[in-house]
């Protein structure tokens, strides 16, 4: 099985188990602050079923229809799942404010911290994994779920710490608050993960660092007897696109050309995976 199609499944299974702890025990002890936490763990579901097809098609070869790949649906992903964060959050935010103008205490506190610590532990170990192989195949969708359950993790020691000094004072009122904070630091992933999805859409270029790197590779070729323009780059998913023009003497074979522009070619793959290099050459 692909591993990226097999961490995207446990992301599921993980969501899934946690949603329900959270909201049994949220149910149990009335605690908006648990009922916050199981509506994101929902979201990140919801972004781990949208990472699990996304990371399914942008893997499809290029065809008819879609001749420079599928990559972009990775972003796309990213994007609804930075847009359903954004919305969770001030649902969360809407019910604090509620709990805090009309106050109720809550119940099983213990439970309630168990729950959270488990989650927190749990998404550890998930995030980590789907981090893994996000860094290994260049998957936005993949690293967007990750940062999901990283935030979660967050989240969820934020808010054990919240029910435990509830447990020891008796300030009910601190479960809002403690809400609230959670969605705050939820819109903050959201705007973040919409940004760095929402880029490659409008085929901007490649990082700084990337870009550098790539000329870099192509000045170690030219060494002062060629030169090349309308250099260009953009990414789509995990996939990198880079074009330009190589300028070559008139005196230079077909085939030498040919195999100035094969060694280039393999020399930025060999840096950079998952990359098509389209070199247009020009006698002077």
């Amino acid at each position: 099985m692909n591993k990226k199609v097999a961490v995207a499944r446990l992301s599921i299974i993980s969501n899934s188990l946690l949603i329900i702890m959270k909201l049994v025990v949220g149910m149990i002890s009335g605690s908006v602050s648990i009922i916050s936490e199981a509506i994101h763990s929902f979201m990140d579901l919801l972004a781990a079923i949208i990472a699990f097809l996304s990371v399914r098609i942008s893997d499809r070869p290029a065809d008819s229809k879609h001749p420079y790949g599928h990559g972009k649906f990775e972003n796309i992903s990213g994007v609804m799942e930075a847009i359903l964060i954004f919305v969770a959050a001030f649902w969360i935010i809407f019910e604090a404010i509620k709990k805090i103008i009309h106050p109720e205490p809550i119940g099983a506190i213990w439970i309630g911290v168990v729950v959270m610590a488990v989650s927190a532990l749990v998404n550890t170990i998930v995030s980590r994994k789907l981090y893994k192989v996000a860094r290994e195949t260049d998957s936005i969708a993949l690293e967007a779920d990750a940062l999901h359950l990283k935030t979660d993790v967050y989240t969820s020691i934020g808010v054990a710490a919240g029910l435990a000094l509830i447990w020891f004072t008796g300030y009910h009122f601190l479960d809002p608050v403690v809400a609230i904070l959670v969605a705050l630091l939820i819109l903050k992933e959201s705007y973040h993960l919409f940004r760095k999805a929402y880029g490659p859409l409008l085929d901007i270029a490649l990082p700084e660092e990337d870009v550098a790197e790539i000329r870099q590779i192509i000045n170690n070729h030219c060494q002062g007897k060629f030169d090349y323009h309308n250099f260009r780059t953009r990414k789509a998913g995990n996939y990198r696109y880079v074009d330009f023009h190589l300028n070559l003497p008139r005196n230079l074979t077909v085939k030498e050309a040919h195999d100035l522009c094969d060694l280039i070619e393999q020399n930025i793959k060999h840096v950079f995976r998952e990359t098509e290099v389209t070199i247009h050459v020009e006698y002077i």
